[in-house]
């Protein structure tokens, strides 16, 4: 082991744990608990809908936060900030009694959880490119797929143990401000910068616009499957018993996918790679509609999404912060705004869509053409980094 080794890994996974407790927990939980609150306190599907909306919305107004000039203070100090409120409007929802205050707490949380990923990425990934370890950073953005399925596994024991949603609410804030308390002791108190950070916020390179609107059209394509295939799962008698699983499976075919897809960038290159991910992504979506029977094909479609969503986050981040001179924040936050947008747009489009012969087909494959557009958009993208 190398002596920069011990501390870029401490670094890294700090950054995971980041990762799994202000999105993973934070901003994921939902899912899993959704059908829990649905039965106890009759919550529609609309307003379930609007639930998940009010926390896109509030992801992509904290992205665009996140790179604004006016944000004074460290970004560990963000970082921290953020972390704390994701924990507590997670644990507050169990608290929670009406619709408005529902929305209110996602909303917020959502901010939180934008905050989470643009500091934690821009502080663990400038440690670990100065420590010439930028590899590490598949541990740091494998956070997510652990986050993912630490809370399909937390919502399953606590309904296992006999208790209801609100309990599910508030496990999982306790369990990210255990998070909050291990970010604290692990993530470095100041980025190392680069030789090249002057201090002064990257400039857009000439390709970046259309990296962002690939980003763009990532986040639709993928939000679609990723917040229906529950839905779909369960109402399909021939599969509806892989409900309490199907979320498992994306997180954990999420975990290793950053360091797969990272592997795959050092032969073909970043975008080209991006490129390759997203019809893979696509292929996933499109599968589970065009055999919605099939547990395999359900199972296939779930492996595909977690095995695709964050290798391309972090492919769309790393490349970002290659071709940006100084402070990456506010292109990484810029990335962080266009894939806000596209996800906040694709479950409102998705269950508008749904009414077209009362299935998800046709969003779904509107969601897969999306992300071969995106792969077109990158394919030939070729950014040359200013000296």
């Amino acid at each position: 082991m190398t002596r920069t080794s011990g501390p870029a890994f401490v670094a890294a996974m700090g950054g995971l744990i980041a990762l799994a407790a202000g999105m993973g927990i934070g901003r994921f939980v939902y899912t899993p608990i959704l059908p829990f609150m649905e039965a106890a306190i009759g919550l529609s599907k609309a307003e379930g809908g609007l639930i998940a909306s009010a926390n896109f919305l509030g992801y992509l107004l904290g992205a665009l936060a996140a790179s604004s000039s006016l944000l004074r203070g460290g970004r560990r100090r963000w970082l921290l900030i953020a972390l704390a409120l994701s924990a507590a409007t997670t644990g507050l929802m169990g608290y929670a009694a009406t619709f408005e205050t529902y929305l209110a707490l996602r909303f917020a949380g959502g901010v939180a959880s934008s905050f989470v990923l643009v500091f934690a990425s821009a502080l663990v990934l400038d440690r670990l490119a100065a420590f010439g370890r930028s590899g590490l950073s598949a541990i740091h953005f494998a956070g997510v797929g652990v986050g993912i399925a630490v809370s399909a596994m937390l919502t399953a024991g606590v309904a296992a143990a006999g208790l209801d949603w609100r309990e599910q609410w508030q496990v999982a804030g306790a369990a990210s401000l255990a998070g909050l308390a291990l970010v604290f002791l692990l993530v470095p108190r100041e980025a190392i910068a680069k030789a090249t950070d002057d201090g002064v916020a990257g400039g857009l390179t000439p390709g970046l616009p259309t990296l962002i609107v690939a980003y763009g059209l990532f986040g639709f394509g993928y939000v679609i499957t990723a917040t229906f295939i529950s839905t779909m799962v369960r109402g399909t008698p021939a599969i509806a018993e892989l409900e309490a699983v199907i979320w498992l499976v994306v997180g954990l075919a999420a975990v290793p996918s950053i360091a797969f897809w990272t592997w795959v960038a050092r032969a073909l290159g970043n975008n080209p790679t991006f490129a390759l991910a997203c019809v893979v992504e696509g292929v996933g979506v499109a599968v589970a509609v065009l055999a919605p029977e099939s547990a395999l094909a359900v199972n296939l479609s779930a492996a595909l999404l977690g095995g695709t969503f964050m290798g391309l986050t972090a492919l769309g981040f790393a490349e970002t912060r290659r071709i940006t001179r100084g402070d990456p924040r506010r292109n990484l936050a810029f990335m962080t705004a266009a894939f806000g947008l596209g996800q906040m747009v694709g479950p409102t489009f998705g269950g508008l869509a749904y009414g077209i012969g009362d299935s998800f087909l046709v969003p779904s494959l509107v969601a897969a053409a999306a992300l071969l557009l995106s792969a077109l958009l990158v394919i030939r993208l070729r950014i040359v980094v200013p000296s």
